[in-house]
């Protein structure tokens, strides 16, 4: 560049000042322009045209998709233009004497070329990825004593004594609350599953005698103790007798107890909230969001849906988002939990503008949201807590726990509504979805003229559905919110759960997908029910198999290597969608992000190989390694 401006001073008579122009030039930059191409055209745009060569992207955002030689001119016209304002600052052309036709000249000479980055064949670039429905800090507190790959009693004894034998500060002090997450007695005796554990199994250790512990299930519904903290809660009045089990059971959850009476140690859904538990500290929330964070980047997530965010946590976010310091984009779900696992409140706190401000595009970079609430019908299938139209298959004694009541779930909604919330609710069983498309129903066609392309309301897990409520919640254009991986961590028991007949309308994204208006179905994990990968949850979208396998053309399924009920597959395209414009879509935000069109923000992800050839092997969907990772135009993870 310095040559080329030394061209000029013949014109400008100014040869003392290169020096001065270049540190300038280099104090000014507002925003690096590049572009980014695919000699195989393997840059998908999940718009149209769906496969292109390159993308441009000026100060964060796209300014250009297409052909090398459009880019190209489209890249240098957006460098001119904004050289041609801040040129003439220059301390020795403020006076005004430089006229346009010598200003023209100068853009032309020192402007750059665009810096081109060149993928290589095999790489693919795609728009950032979304995980729809997953839980931030709780991932985190999963992650300091993890126990989702226990697949027996035993590993979970084992898991927690090797955790206090290396935790000196643990170990010393027999009156440290020891707390883990992750444990699936569905899994335990080869596959087959178990009965509930209970607090004995954990006084049965030495290692483990005496200690407070408590272990919530992997999907957050239920609550494993140790007969020490049933001692504490006895000694401290706040252990039901059994006479007021009916009352837990109307409210929403369940003590387990044995023949005698007693508490086993098994507490479901609402019934977790009388076992005193230590409030994290903002250090261990930290910590806890700065592991998921790291995690989430290095698999290529650019954005995530938090589906239960209590007010220390929007705080926290805050004073990131105020500071610059967070990394990916968060749609936060307000929920006035403040100790997981689930405690839904039902007294409404949606004109709480302390605890709960909405939040738009808020922070240094744009990057926090809150404007929805994250409610709770009914609990969850692996406890048997999902709610029920007939009695489960496999334990005729129960039809699940509606942790919310219809009646008041139905106040909740209209107050929310009023206010001008999304309402996203947790509905897994057809009970609890019939009760809300129910609510919904009602309220969109009520005289206050709801339209449903404002409220946008989702169902967070849409899993059973009686067939009707299949159509109608198309119908109705409410969002279904699913994650593919439940399906496939699902599908060796719940058929048992449900039987052969209701099990033909349970996880039926291909269906739910053709009946949405828009064809909008968004994709998540549950993270840390399921892993933060996103490629997990396409892979069991479009295969429809378990990944637990070493070989390379995938898992397999109760119905074999062809996938589990194959009819409810989805397509690649349809998967990519899901889980990039779909999620921004019920988050308010495609026309900023969720695909790589002109005027969007520069938010991709970069793998080493094509996951969209519907001619590969699913295998390979799980080989895949991301690249990069790029949130507003700027690399996040990875290197371009």
């Amino acid at each position: 560049m310095t040559s080329m401006f030394k061209r000029l001073l013949p014109v400008l008579g100014l040869a003392a000042t290169v020096p001065l122009y270049n540190s300038w030039i280099k104090d000014k930059w507002t925003g690096e322009t590049y572009i980014i191409c695919s000699p195989t055209s393997q840059i998908y745009t999940v718009a149209t045209p769906e496969r292109v060569e390159c993308v441009s992207i000026d100060a964060g955002r796209i300014i250009a998709v297409g052909s090398l030689d459009n880019v190209s001119q489209t890249a240098r016209d957006a460098q001119i233009a904004k050289l041609s304002v801040v040129l003439p600052q220059l301390p020795f052309l403020s006076s005004g004497t430089l006229l346009q036709s010598s200003l023209d000249r100068v853009l032309d000479l020192v402007t750059p070329a665009p810096k081109t980055i060149h993928l290589s064949p095999t790489e693919a670039l795609y728009p950032g990825f979304t995980d729809a429905h997953a839980h931030v800090i709780e991932n985190g507190y999963m992650l300091q004593l993890p126990l989702s790959e226990t697949t027996t009693l035993n590993d979970v004894i084992k898991t927690l004594e090797s955790y206090v034998l290396s935790h000196p500060e643990v170990e010393s002090d027999k009156g440290k609350w020891i707390e883990g997450m992750g444990w699936d007695q569905t899994k335990w005796n080869e596959g087959q599953g178990a009965a509930f554990p209970t607090a004995a199994d954990l006084d049965e250790s030495p290692i483990l005698s005496g200690r407070p512990i408590s272990l919530s299930r992997i999907d957050g519904h239920a609550k494993w103790v140790s007969p020490r903290v049933l001692e504490i809660m006895s000694s401290t009045g706040t252990l039901p007798p059994p006479s007021k089990d009916d009352e837990i059971e109307r409210d929403g959850g369940k003590i387990l107890r044995g023949e005698d009476g007693r508490p086993t140690g098994i507490f479901i859904d609402k019934a977790m909230n009388i076992i005193p538990a230590p409030e994290w500290s903002e250090e261990q929330m930290k910590s806890y969001f700065n592991q998921t964070a790291t995690l989430a980047l290095q698999y290529g997530l650019t954005s995530i849906h938090d589906a239960d965010t209590n007010p220390r946590f929007i705080k926290f976010c805050q004073k990131l988002a105020e500071t610059g310091m967070l990394p990916i984009r968060l749609y936060l779900m307000g929920n006035t939990v403040t100790v997981f696992p689930i405690t839904p409140s039902i007294t409404y706190w949606g004109n709480d503008t302390s605890a709960f401000p909405k939040l738009h595009n808020y922070g240094k970079h744009g990057r926090l949201n809150l404007r929805a609430v994250k409610l709770y019908a009914d609990g969850a299938l692996g406890s048997w807590g999902a709610a029920l139209l007939e009695p489960y298959s496999d334990n005729p004694e129960t039809s699940g726990i509606m942790l919310t009541q219809p009646e008041v779930l139905e106040v909740l909604v209209r107050k929310f509504w009023e206010d001008g919330w999304q309402t996203n609710i947790h509905c897994i069983g057809d009970r609890a979805n019939k009760a809300v498309l129910d609510i919904f129903e009602e309220l969109l066609a009520s005289e206050a003229g709801y339209d449903v392309e404002k409220t946008r309301p989702r169902i967070e897990h849409a899993q059973i559905f009686e067939k009707g409520d299949l159509e109608r919640i198309g119908r109705l254009g409410v969002i279904a919110s699913v994650q593919p991986t439940h399906a496939t961590s699902d599908m060796w028991y719940a058929e048992s759960r449900l039987g052969p007949e209701r099990i033909q309308s349970a996880y039926a994204y291909q269906t739910l997908l053709q009946a949405s208006p828009k064809h909008v179905l968004p994709l998540g994990s549950d993270f840390p029910v399921e892993g933060v990968n996103p490629l997990l949850g396409f892979y069991a979208a479009v295969s429809r198999l378990s990944h637990h396998s070493e070989s390379k053309v995938g898992g397999t399924s109760p119905h074999g290597p062809g996938g589990w009920y194959p009819a409810q597959k989805l397509t690649r395209a349809q998967a990519l969608k899901g889980m990039t414009l779909d999620p921004a879509y019920a988050s308010f935000a495609e026309n900023e992000i969720g695909s790589l069109e002109v005027g969007k923000k520069a938010d991709f992800t970069i793998l080493d190989r094509d996951i969209m050839r519907e001619d590969e092997s699913y295998g390979e969907i799980l080989e895949a390694k991301v690249k990069a990772t790029v949130v507003d135009g700027g690399v996040v993870y990875g290197e371009l």
